[in-house]
């Protein structure tokens, strides 16, 4: 409650007006003084997890796990960027045949790995010519004693993965030596959840042992299920193994198809020193809805399920564009970008500045994704200005290091490039937000948790970025009584007073105001030109500090938080006051 005590507290802060048209200035002197305006429209400090990947992507998180995260973490909205590819388990692994230890499929790799658990006096994994059921080879496993000869298999950049809830496994089976103590094991490693029916929190294990059983039965303890099935000896068998009826028959309490098929292995598992020997091949996946929008549609279809389930945290589908430098893909009509085949990502700028013209031709607006994933923070910045950020109206800057994402921005603000600084957490487990090294959460100011409204905010340059453990409070910026962060001001006044806006700062943490040069400098010199002011967290008891801005040529303003250690925890997106508008124009959602 603590968290979410303050979160009402700086609601009160929310700056009247909203964005009109360009061209007002306003001199020293007329800034608004004492307490602030009532809230406009209802504004308040929204938090957002902004780039989060579960079931349907490639890591270990469940959509469960994050919403109990945000939950715990007072975060009032998350956005669902799963990659487009997987979602749609575009070029995902469709059969394993059992021809060798690697056995490409469309030129993508799949590899077999084996290891051993428990005491094991014999254990052997041979690709033989016979008994098969069609050309080419099968896999016979032995072993005897008391363990298990584990066999796991892997795609090539996981596309064995995905979302099971479409997904059936198909396997063909011959138990050439078996018995109550001799079985063959299929396991398959789901996703991450939080606690809940008896079950500690966890990722979940599904487990198929084929063997002596007469019948098929479901057994579940805690984060382990099995379900086991008859296999007679000396009778080859195709088995089908409907991954998302076994996960609602073993755990009825959860959204069964909030779960990834994360791991695959096989296994012969003896005890009491008895021997097994079972030949398996053709291994089948079949994903039944994802062509075209499928893999969409099963997405929100799995989303519904936790409709009402976590009160206080509002959740949106969105996309991590992936087949290009990464981009993230808010709002819009998320139609599903075309893919190539094989799914290489390509990482020419050209290639993803078309990507950005497809996805704002389908609305929305569009994040660039770890832009030093690829860059140095000088090459960084030559993009951001010769490229004017790709066209992007987000970048990811709150992530590390922090310091060298903002070097580059200050380079594209010194060229009047407004783009909206975000923070990002990338998560793609789900088991500790706070334990992440990229733990920044995004506030932006706006109406309501709404798709429509958050999208807005982040078109306008409302938003600022905290760290999730280290400081919570809210940033604004405002002119003449009006919040004016990310807003383009065109002024003929010589000076300005910006009301700078901090709440909460931690015991010790300094309020840094950074005052930068708009002097369109270009390549010729792509480097910050800024000073930088400090403010201690004692001088904002009142929660503002008014602060007389020279315009000069040009000039911007922003805001950002250090801990007593030096650490930055948060940052503002700036205000810019120009005496003309750029060349490339005033977006309309900034005009002040």
């Amino acid at each position: 409650m603590g968290d979410r005590a303050r979160l009402d507290r700086r609601s009160l802060l929310a700056a009247a007006g909203g964005l009109a048209v360009a061209g007002i200035g306003v001199p020293v002197g007329l800034a608004a003084t004492g307490d602030p305006p009532p809230p406009a429209r209802g504004r308040r400090p929204i938090s957002m997890a902004m780039h989060l990947h579960a079931s349907f992507s490639e890591g270990v998180a469940s959509y469960a796990a994050h919403l109990d995260q945000a939950r715990r973490n007072a975060v009032d909205v998350v956005w669902w960027t799963d990659h487009d590819f997987r979602v749609a388990a575009h070029d995902h692994r469709r059969v394993v045949n059992f021809d060798g230890p690697e056995e490409p499929e469309g030129g993508l790799a799949w590899t077999w790995k084996a290891s051993t658990e428990g005491t094991l006096t014999a254990s052997a994994a041979d690709f033989v010519a016979a008994p098969a059921d069609e050309p080419g080879r099968a896999l016979r496993l032995t072993a005897a004693g008391a363990g298990t000869l584990w066999y796991a298999g892997k795609a090539w950049n996981f596309t064995h993965t995905g979302n099971i809830s479409d997904t059936t496994l198909h396997l063909d089976v011959l138990p050439e030596v078996a018995g109550p103590d001799a079985a063959l094991i299929v396991e398959i490693a789901l996703s991450h959840h939080p606690a809940g029916a008896g079950r500690p929190a966890g990722q979940l294990v599904l487990r198929y042992r084929l063997g002596a059983a007469t019948a098929t039965r479901h057994r579940a303890d805690g984060r382990h299920g099995t379900v086991d099935l008859p296999a007679p000896t000396g009778a080859r068998r195709r088995h089908t193994l409907d991954l998302l009826a076994d996960v609602r028959r073993l755990w009825p309490d959860l959204v069964a198809g909030d779960n990834s098929l994360r791991g695959l292995r096989l296994g012969v598992q003896v005890g009491s020193g008895a021997r097994g020997v079972f030949v398996v091949d053709r291994l089948v996946f079949n994903r039944a809805r994802r062509a075209g929008q499928g893999g969409e549609e099963l997405r929100a279809e799995v989303l519904r399920g936790y409709d009402g389930a976590y009160p206080g945290v509002t959740h949106h589908r969105a996309f991590e564009v992936s087949m290009v430098r990464h981009l993230n893909w808010f709002g819009g009509d998320q139609t599903l970008p075309p893919f190539p085949s094989p799914p290489y990502r390509d990482n020419d700028v050209g290639a993803t500045e078309r990507m950005v013209e497809f996805l704002h031709g389908h609305g929305g607006v569009v994040c660039w994704n770890h832009p030093l994933d690829v860059e140095r923070r000088e090459s960084l910045a030559h993009l951001l200005v010769e490229r004017h950020a790709l066209g992007a109206d987000l970048i990811e800057i709150g992530r590390s290091p922090v310091d060298d994402h903002l070097w580059a921005y200050d380079v594209a603000a010194r060229n009047a490039i407004p783009v909206t600084a975000v923070g990002v957490t990338d998560d793609h487990a789900g088991t500790d937000w706070r334990a992440g090294p990229d733990r920044h959460v995004t506030y932006v100011w706006a109406a309501s948790t709404g798709r429509d409204d958050l999208v807005a905010a982040l078109r306008a340059g409302q938003a600022w970025f905290t760290d999730l453990a280290r400081y919570r409070g809210a940033l604004d910026l405002e002119i003449g009584g009006r919040s004016a962060m990310g807003a383009v001001v065109t002024t003929e006044a010589a000076d300005l007073t910006v009301r700078l806006r901090a709440t909460d700062l931690p015991a010790g943490a300094t309020l840094e105001v950074v005052t930068g040069a708009v002097d369109r400098a270009g390549v010729a010199d792509p480097t910050p030109a800024i000073s930088i002011g400090h403010i201690s967290w004692r001088q904002l008891r009142e929660g503002w500090h008014d602060l007389s801005v020279a315009v000069g040529a040009g000039s911007y303003v922003r805001t950002q938080v250090r801990g007593r250690d030096g650490v930055l925890v948060g940052a503002g997106n700036p205000v810019w006051l120009l005496r003309q508008a750029a060349p490339h124009g005033i977006p309309p959602a900034r005009r002040f």
